[in-house]
């Protein structure tokens, strides 16, 4: 079983004419929901561990899980409202956001007292490291999760607008390195939290994969670094499309170490998510693609 932990929330997306007042169409969104969302459409056994509102907006959140075969056991429940962000969709497709977080119930995520039996890999990022309380928890668990033995994957999705003190964040990002297999990060990720592959590796991670949009996508490790081009589609959004990759590479991993694919393995897994990201590029919102349509990882 692969675990999901992170936030949940709902997306605002400009539904037609781009504008300040353009009307809103709301979708299930959160970078860990994504991913989660993602993995089970592709036929992955998977779990998601938050905490979600018990509001209208969180009940349509958990019934999209278990719609794309998500269990939600692991699911804490709270009375707060849902987190909602607020997306702007720019010329080329890229997406930005203003999110409204403040006593919402994800933030509010405590330690779960174990993860079940026979999980295998653990998933973490995006708002719910970065908003305490909830982020110390969630960074327990990822301690926790390592110590253990379970293979780790972060994706850091850093939103700079939540981020109080951009330097207490950065130097918590490197306390994270020891505990994690797979660091997988944007250009843009990259940029502002400084740095580079070879000082990442060092810290901790097996491997790091650098998504660049279009331009496709890079793995490095101590043996290799191969780069793969990105698929050309036409662009709707690219929301969810970082949370899609997330999901290729935990599903073609499989029980695969990093360390034992060769640089042909990992060309046929970047491919793989570079694929897997195309498909939901062309869709509205996070609406990542099923097993079927994407074929072998």
């Amino acid at each position: 079983m692969i675990v999901v932990a992170g936030e949940s929330l709902i997306d605002l997306v400009p539904d037609g004419a781009p504008g300040p007042l353009s009307p809103l169409l709301p979708r299930p969104g959160g970078g860990p929901y994504n991913t989660a969302v993602a993995l089970g459409r592709i036929g992955a056994d998977v779990a998601f561990c938050s905490r979600v509102s018990t509001d209208a907006f969180g009940e349509a959140l958990l019934t999209g899980l278990r719609t794309a075969g998500v269990a939600t056991g692991l699911v804490q429940r709270g009375p707060e409202p849902t987190t909602l962000a607020v997306a702007s969709v720019g010329a080329d497709g890229s997406a930005h956001y203003a999110f409204y977080v403040e006593g919402t119930a994800d933030r509010l995520f405590t330690l779960p007292e174990r993860l079940p039996e026979g999980v295998r890999a653990v998933a973490f990022g995006t708002c719910s490291l970065a908003l305490e309380p909830g982020a110390s928890a969630y960074e327990a668990l990822l301690r926790r999760s390592s110590r253990e033995g379970a293979f780790t994957l972060l994706d850091p999705n850093v939103r700079p607008g939540l981020v109080p003190d951009a330097a207490a964040y950065r130097k918590r990002f490197a306390g994270w390195l020891p505990y994690v297999s797979l660091l997988k990060l944007s250009e843009e990720d990259a940029a502002w939290l400084g740095g580079g592959p070879e000082e990442w590796l060092a810290a901790g991670p097996d491997a790091v994969v650098l998504t660049r949009g279009a331009g496709g996508l890079t793995v490095f490790t101590a043996d290799h670094e191969v780069s793969v081009p990105g698929v050309r589609v036409r662009v709707v959004d690219t929301i969810g499309a970082g949370d899609t990759v997330n999901a290729a590479l935990l599903h073609g991993l499989a029980d695969r170490a990093p360390s034992a694919l060769s640089r042909e393995d990992w060309r046929e897994l970047l491919s793989f998510a570079a694929r897997a990201a195309a498909v939901t590029c062309t869709r509205a919102g996070a609406e990542p693609p099923y097993g079927h349509e994407l074929g072998d990882a």
